[in-house]
């Protein structure tokens, strides 16, 4: 009993010490062996693995592609137009004993503040070399793949792949909004001036035109209107000429009746005529004839 007693502390440290030498690696991410803070082995395949125990200590590391959302900053195009832009970043450690040297105990904290400086500063030159107007276009998926490839060198000193660069948004700084809006607006006013402008030239050639076209029918109508009251006037000489021919007499009386209903009117009732005027003759004969015939 003394002896089993004694044994079994001295089986449960050695079971403990060969568990703590065991170690798993899921297949989503790698793991290194380190000996006081020296990498010794890198256990890269999913798997059981094995280290001394309490000298050698296991670092595991994701081995997915992992996001980064980039802060936003503030870029200045060719044409001056300050952009505020919008990114994000995926990317993986592919070199997971570079990595450890590049970031040591920071991890992926430090690594993403790298990145974070590799992108921005790789994001702000690119930008800065094309104008707003192609940063804005739906076209821009070179400027990402650009942004990608200038980073990709520096990141592999950290033993990171970029694997991808978006920009998610890209507005105008909250300052120059008001100015832009008021631009717009201008433009449009305009725009709108314009096509009053054009509106009241195309208003002016048709008012013109129906001008025109109105005094044409007007003249052709009058001139119309000439022409047949010509021949109106015509046809009735013709028709007195041949009355007077036929009855001389009674087309003398018809004229000095014309001749009356003319001069005798309510607003000419007064007349100066010498006392043997041949007017009133048809007046002052009994048989309505003129006095003398």
């Amino acid at each position: 009993m003394r002896k089993r007693a004694f044994l079994l502390p001295i089986l449960a440290v050695v079971i403990v010490t060969a568990l703590s030498a065991v170690f798993i690696v899921d297949e989503r991410e790698r793991a290194l062996v380190l000996q006081f803070g020296r990498v010794v082995k890198v256990q890269e395949d999913p798997g059981l693995g094995f280290k001394i125990p309490l000298i050698q200590e296991v670092v595991r590391y994701d081995d997915r592609i992992l996001s980064r959302d980039i802060d936003p900053l503030e870029v200045t195009p060719l044409d001056d137009r300050r952009l505020v832009v919008d990114a994000f970043a995926r990317f993986r450690i592919t070199d997971v004993e570079r990595f450890r040297q590049a970031v040591g105990a920071g991890g992926i904290a430090f690594a993403e503040d790298r990145l974070d400086s590799i992108l921005r500063s790789q994001t702000r030159e690119i930008l800065g070399s094309v104008s707003s107007n192609d940063i804005l276009s739906s076209d821009r998926a070179a400027l990402m793949l650009r942004i990608r490839n200038a980073a990709i060198e520096e990141a592999t000193e950290l033993g990171v792949e970029i694997v991808d660069v978006r920009l998610k948004r890209t507005d105008l700084p909250r300052q120059n909004l008001d100015a832009t809006f008021a631009r717009m607006r201008a433009e449009r006013e305009r725009e709108a001036a314009d096509e009053r402008a054009r509106g009241n030239e195309a208003a002016q050639r048709v008012r013109a035109q129906a001008d025109r076209t109105q005094v044409e029918i007007v003249s052709e109508a009058q001139r119309d209107a000439e022409v047949t009251r010509g021949e109106a006037d015509a046809e009735r000489n013709n028709i007195f000429a041949q009355a007077f021919g036929e009855d001389e007499e009674f087309f003398e009386f018809y004229r000095s009746l014309n001749a009356y209903r003319q001069a005798l009117r309510g607003d000419n009732s007064s007349m100066v005529l010498s006392p043997d005027s041949e007017f009133f003759d048809y007046l002052r004969s009994d048989m309505g004839a003129p006095a003398g015939r």
